[in-house]
């Protein structure tokens, strides 16, 4: 079966303590975790489309973004990567009513297990699509806040003791250390804390924990472009955070290619 359409990041629920994938292409969404062990291919059609306003671009900015809206839409401000940067409590932002809805909001500070532990900052609104996203095995709530600016001051404190991003080359080979107790890590981190950021600590200790549909991972890895390659084909060994696993220690970041064209079949 084939269809044909722009791909977005893929949609991930949680069932039976597995994460359950759907394949965002046009406006269809395929059940992706059945396609497992069998063949997969995706080929791109050298075409471009913005996810935010549609047009078409050569160049895709941010994970699908055409250059006007890189420089302008309220999803790629500087604070999206950089909480500590957030102005919105100030009453500054690319769009106030977007930054009511996503930035003076609740936010949490979050540890997530993923090729070890790191810290994290996300939206209420995102537990558990963020730690899903990132492919942690294991998560647990750190601190609550009103607003991203304040998760965000909290997390460049703890960014000089812990890792802030991902190894992804160690989480897609598998390496994640499930014996991590992540509330005695909590319990050490919370020490880290200028006191100032006490009373934002969360006291519930509820760890998240998932498995992801993969049969092999890789021994090691070797990235797949579109940009370099338009074909993309092979067995389906699994899939975890954003990333397709494929046989040949191959593996394709979906959400990489925000807005691009592709012919998937299956």
């Amino acid at each position: 079966m084939e269809k044909t359409g722009n791909i977005r990041k893929m949609s991930i629920v949680i069932e039976n303590d597995t994460a359950q994938y759907k394949f965002i292409i046009g406006e269809e969404k395929i059940e992706l975790n059945q396609f497992v062990g069998n063949q997969f291919r995706l080929k791109y059609l050298n075409k471009i489309n913005c996810i935010k306003c549609g047009k078409e671009t050569k160049k895709s900015f941010a994970q699908g973004y055409c250059y006007s809206c890189f420089i302008s839409a309220p999803e790629t401000e500087d604070c999206v990567l950089r909480p500590e940067l957030c102005q919105a409590h100030n009453g500054i932002a690319r769009d106030m009513s977007y930054a009511k809805e996503n930035c003076l909001i609740d936010h949490y500070v979050y540890l997530a297990n993923t090729s070890g532990i790191k810290v994290g900052v996300t939206r209420n609104t995102q537990i558990p699509t963020r730690w899903l996203d990132q492919g942690a095995e294991q998560a647990i709530k750190l601190a609550k806040t009103p607003n991203r600016y304040l998760a965000g001051l909290i997390e460049v404190e703890l960014k000089k003791i812990m890792a802030d991003k991902t190894n992804w080359r160690k989480l897609l080979t598998g390496e994640s250390d499930l014996e991590i107790n992540l509330i005695a890590e909590k319990a050490k981190i919370i020490q880290k804390i200028p006191e100032q950021y006490h009373h934002y600590i969360c006291d519930l200790n509820d760890v998240f924990m998932v498995n992801y549909p993969v049969i092999e991972y890789p021994t090691k890895v070797s990235s797949l472009n579109f940009d370099n390659e338009s074909l993309i084909s092979g067995i389906l060994k699994g899939i975890k955070g954003q990333y397709l696993i494929f046989n040949d220690n191959k593996v394709l970041n979906v959400r990489k290619f925000g807005g691009y064209l592709v012919e998937i079949s299956y």
